[in-house]
């Protein structure tokens, strides 16, 4: 089923640019022209108002809400907590002869947007022609400091181009903001005013959580002969009047700082202090200060995250979008943050963070920012008093971390997601494994991760059962990766993943033993830990039942996958499409058909563990068999085409990867960016075409390049050295900068400094 480009925006390697407003696809950008700093995140929508479609989206990461959810059995959730819309601090309405501006309603020209990646910049400028025959240009510059996490910056310059005469804005903080998805508004105001320097702010307060946002603001503004506090219930801000002269521009500069606070103990004074004391030392610096400093963020974050392509101005695009939006969305300033699916861009999935974050989400942090990976661990073992909880109520012992969740606690209502999907666990021990082995920190590993570790592992030994006929281990009425098999027996992807949870656990208890050995029994007496318990893993381990025809070396999905009915996918018609719009719920269960990766993405994440044999007779069983119903399943598939050889069609499924978002692939990009699809883009250029593998005890790389692309280079940091990979269609180039490491390369070893190694480049051969 073809996936096809929505192609609006211009080409640019350094920008995203619309030429024109085209109110269809208004809510489509408002998303690719989100701007975040990972504290919090705003939509692309126009602040002056707008009467059309549009979602007026402002979010702060873990600022959450919750709904009651009726629960009828033991194990299913009793509340929904989501990410909650929160302040409009970017709130203006302009009046010019009595006429309020209003795209869906008042004549404009000249409409252009863009977002700069160097400068973190959103610009939006068009000229209003008003029913009196005035024309004013108006330019709105907006920015979210990526070095202060409270700082938002907004510039509004007008320029009357045919008159002189006043104009009036009205800008501040609405908190009466409705969350679309649940249809109503969550905000009570409890305190707001005056501060010192003019600073003007509100305190608000979320109906059922008590979870709390301090807002406030600093305008300063040319030509302006009036300004005035204005105030409402849910609202505060400053009527201005302007005096503009014409041919003259007239600038607004306005500065916010939003503080959210999730600590009950902490008094509606002291907050309100502490957001006013911050606000006076970070809003008297000037927007042209702010906006220095994000040039300079940014600057750093192309020289050590860039990937450059040459000959493939699209994707050259595609992939320095997707890096901007995984800085935007995560950088490990604030510990124990998560990353939800849509990131800060909209209310699809509720700002819930998934197994995407370990199994999408961290590897891209690993190499470019190991800071924010340790952070996005912090944030598991952070919520693990949650996870153990949620083990109890399922009947088990140990840690069961949820599907979907923003502090920890279980948010997915579909029990068969929530209950049944297991490889979270798996999936946040093989982020610690990863993560530990690339960065060398073995201190978080021994001081944290060995304890979340230990709690996972009880869960997996507890959870499964013994064949009654084989005499093996493994797990019973389960939902793997491949959403499309509801309440199956020994999916082959848990079981393999809870056999390596087991293995690492004990390999990881070992090494503390001889490395760390205080540190080991102090664990191991807090936690009860018994020689006994830790062979009971290794039992289950030794005899993990992992299906898979040995005459082929296909891997059996899960039991009885095999014996399925077969669908040709090929034969379903696109109207169909997506199938959970238009088949019945139980329609999805009954063949052969899959969603998504999962025997090939176990196969990927532990890629040294199998033969190319395996790994082509797989994906041949596989693929045509895939509907991609996931937009995190063509990168995976990508990445192994490229390793057997089928440079083709790895292309082909790269081809939308980057720009899933930018061209509407999906047709869903209204509803917030891709996040974790984000990062398999940065994945499918790295582990694709540059044939990296990170799972073995040493880095690997055996580059390819596709035959439409002149260069392709990538940075990678790895145990504190910087790599600097270099491809054409000649040779392969990497250079070391600040140490020197041993990889593999083309399968030989190789010593990299800075002196660096050139080797020809070795053509993907068909398989």
């Amino acid at each position: 089923m073809p996936k096809i480009a929505d192609k609006y925006l211009q080409i640019d390697p350094w920008k995203v640019v619309e030429e024109g407003f085209d109110a269809e696809r208004n809510r489509v950008s408002e998303s690719i022209f989100s701007l975040g700093n990972e504290y919090m995140g705003v939509r692309g929508y126009p602040e002056e108002g707008y009467g059309g479609d549009t979602l007026l989206g402002s979010y702060f990461n873990g600022l959450f809400e919750e709904s009651p959810v009726t629960a009828h059995y033991k194990g299913i959730i009793k509340s929904l907590r989501f990410m909650v819309n929160a302040v409009d601090w970017l709130h203006t309405r302009i009046t010019l002869d009595g006429k309020t501006l209003d795209l869906a309603k008042s004549k404009f020209s000249g409409f252009r947007r863009e977002v700069d990646f160097r400068t973190g910049v959103y610009t939006r400028e068009f000229v209003w022609h008003s029913a009196g025959g005035k024309d004013l240009k108006l330019t709105f510059e907006r920015l979210v400091s990526m070095k202060v996490s409270h700082l938002g910056a907004q510039r509004i310059t007008l320029e009357p181009l045919n008159f002189s005469g006043t104009v009036s804005v009205r800008t501040g903080l609405d908190l009466a903001v409705l969350h679309e998805d649940q249809g109503r508004h969550y905000w009570q105001v409890q305190k707001q005013g005056e501060g010192a320097g003019k600073i003007a702010g509100l305190l608000g307060v979320t109906a059922n959580t008590g979870n709390r946002l301090f807002s406030a603001f600093h305008v300063e503004a040319t030509e302006m002969v009036e300004s005035k506090l204005v105030k409402d219930e849910s609202y505060i801000g400053r009527e201005l009047v302007l005096s503009l002269e014409q041919g003259k521009p007239t600038q607004i500069d306005k500065l916010v700082v939003n503080v959210a606070e999730k600590d009950h103990s902490k008094s509606t004074d002291d907050l309100w202090q502490q957001g006013m004391e911050l606000a006076g030392t970070v809003v008297h610096g000037g927007y042209d200060a702010v906006a220095a400093d994000q040039r300079s963020y940014w600057d750093q974050v192309w020289a050590d995250s860039d990937i450059a392509i040459e000959g493939d101005p699209e994707n050259q695009q595609g992939i320095r979008f997707c890096i901007f939006q995984l800085y935007q969305t995560y950088h490990g300033d604030n510990p124990g943050f998560n990353i939800g699916a849509k990131g800060l861009t909209g209310e699809a999935y509720r700002g819930l963070a998934f197994w995407d974050t370990e199994s999408y989400c961290l590897p891209f942090y690993i190499f470019n920012n190991p800071k924010a990976a340790r952070s996005l661990l912090e944030f598991r073992y952070k919520s693990l008093p949650e996870a153990l909880k949620r083990a109890k109520e399922l009947d088990c012992e140990g840690a069961f971390y949820p599907i979907a969740t923003i502090d920890g606690t279980e948010s997915c209502d579909l029990w068969q997601h929530s209950n049944l999907q297991l490889h979270v666990g798996t999936a946040v021990a093989y982020g610690l494994r990863h993560y530990a082995r690339i960065t060398g920190d073995t201190a978080f590993l021994y001081e944290k991760g060995a304890e979340m570790l230990i709690q996972i592992s009880r869960f997996y030994a507890t959870r499964g059962q013994w064949g009654s006929q084989t005499g093996l281990y493994g797990y019973y009425g389960v939902m793997g990766p491949d959403e499309f098999q509801l309440m199956v027996n020994n999916n082959c992807y848990i079981n393999l993943m809870a056999k390596k949870l087991f293995e690492y656990t004990l390999e990881v208890l070992s090494a503390m033993q001889t490395e760390a050995g205080e540190a080991y029994r102090g664990l191991a007496a807090r936690l009860e830990l018994t020689t006994e318990e830790q062979e009971d893993w290794r039992n289950k381990a030794q005899h993990m039942k992992i299906p898979q025809d040995k005459q082929t070396g296909v891997y059996e999905e899960h039991d009885g996958f095999f014996d399925l009915p077969h669908l040709d996918i090929h034969s379903i018609p696109v109207t169909q499409f997506p199938l959970y719009s238009h088949w019945s719920y139980d329609r999805l269960y009954r063949y052969d058909m899959i969603k998504q990766p999962d025997v090939l993405m176990f196969m990927f994440l532990y890629s040294s563990e199998f033969t190319a044999q395996e790994k082509q007779a797989n994906y041949d069983y596989y693929e045509p068999r895939c509907i991609h119903e996931s937009s995190l399943s063509p990168s995976i598939h990508s990445i192994l085409a490229a390793e057997i050889g089928r440079s083709d069609e790895a292309y082909r499924f790269f081809e939308f990867a980057t720009r899933l978002d930018l061209d509407n692939y999906n047709r869903n990009t209204r509803e917030g960016l891709h996040t974790t699809s984000i990062a398999a883009a940065w994945m499918n250029i790295v582990y694709g075409f540059g044939g990296m593998r990170s799972d073995g005890d040493q880095l690997m790389l055996n580059p390819s390049i596709p035959e439409r692309w002149n260069s392709y280079r990538f940075p990678v940091t790895y145990r504190g050295t910087k790599l600097l990979v270099e491809v054409d269609q000649e040779r392969v180039s990497i250079q070391a900068s600040g140490g020197t490491v041993e990889i593999l390369l083309y399968g030989e070893s190789c010593l990299i400094g800075e002196a660096g190694v050139q080797v020809p480049v070795r053509k993907a051969v068909v398989s």
